[in-house]
């Protein structure tokens, strides 16, 4: 029996570089009449919270929100004009987080805010709850038909000892998920309820299995391969799958720093690159008959479904 999923001295230490929160989602939208796919990164440290949006190929912005420890430093709303690479089309940002409201220390607001791009007079893209502010501060005649975006993935690093929980929604429903790992033993809780047992992790490192979130089946897939072989040093990953998925976003900035610091103490880790984790590559081929490849993961259409993929790291 494995003595428990996280028994290593070899930690992952925090420190004020360390994410506390960290959260990616690849979105599909249009902008300038051209789909689209944006990746939104939220990552909130001791000393700093910040989202970066990345359009493939086209643009990447940085916005720093209030330092998370010192409230009275809260910013302004802001917005920047940005030139799109491909089509040299001129999008304006606008997002106002002053008074955003947050849940369980995330790194991503739940309400009182808004991010919105417009092109020619038009709100293209809008999320959040403060969409008259969004349109009287930028100016804009209307909100697009197509300004709220399809989400396809979402990816997010979790910190605990034992347990780890988290919020997704699936097909129109939001739901708690809480992931518990102690004495060898893998339980999977959906709203408070048990909806998966896994015992003996020390030979069921690695599987998959369908459970219910509501009325639907989910496929879960989960790997804790480096908790098993390094005593419980590196991570665990689990992915919830619903269709097709496979929409897996590239990691950047503060994600591939915490990836390369796994790696340094981890003996089974060969590569920073999470899409190229087994079960990913797993659950890819489950979800697209095996079309897409590490390489080219993030930019396989996801149509018609969503994946939530945690990577479950041990507090120290």
């Amino acid at each position: 029996m494995i003595p428990s999923c996280f028994s290593s001295t070899k930690s992952l230490t925090h420190n004020s570089q360390m994410p506390q929160s960290l959260i990616t989602s690849i979105y599909q939208t249009q902008l300038c009449n051209t789909p689209t796919y944006l990746t939104l990164t939220w990552s909130k440290t001791l000393l700093s919270h910040t989202l970066t949006i990345q359009a493939t190929d086209s643009f990447s912005l940085t916005i720093s929100l209030y330092p998370s420890t010192f409230s009275f430093l809260r910013n302004r709303p802001g917005s920047k004009s940005v030139i799109l690479s491909h089509h040299h089309y001129r999008i304006k940002l606008y997002w106002d987080f002053t008074h955003a409201k947050f849940e369980r220390n995330s790194a991503e607001p739940k309400s009182c805010f808004y991010l919105a791009i417009s092109y020619n007079a038009c709100i293209e893209f809008f999320l959040g709850d403060l969409d008259d502010t969004a349109l009287r501060r930028s100016g804009t005649a209307r909100i697009g038909p197509f300004s709220e975006p399809t989400l396809l993935s979402r990816r997010e690093h979790v910190f605990g000892h034992r347990n780890y929980l988290t919020r997704a929604q699936f097909l129109g429903s939001h739901h708690e998920i809480g992931i518990e790992c102690a004495g060898g033993i893998l339980r999977v809780k959906v709203d408070g309820e048990v909806g998966l047992v896994v015992k003996r992790l020390v030979w069921k490192f690695r599987g998959n299995e369908k459970i219910m979130v509501g009325d639907s089946a989910i496929e879960f897939y989960w790997d804790v391969f480096d908790w098993v072989a390094g005593g419980g040093a590196g991570h665990g990953v689990f992915v919830f799958q619903v269709g097709d998925g496979g929409v897996w976003p590239e990691m950047i900035g503060m994600e591939k720093k915490l990836m390369r610091k796994s790696s340094s103490f981890s003996p089974s880790m060969s590569s920073p690159t999470p899409s190229c984790s087994s079960v990913l590559q797993w659950a890819e081929a489950g979800s697209d008959g095996g079309r897409s490849s590490c390489a080219s993961s993030t930019r396989s259409s996801g149509s018609g479904g969503f994946s939530l993929l945690l990577f479950a790291w041990r507090s120290s």
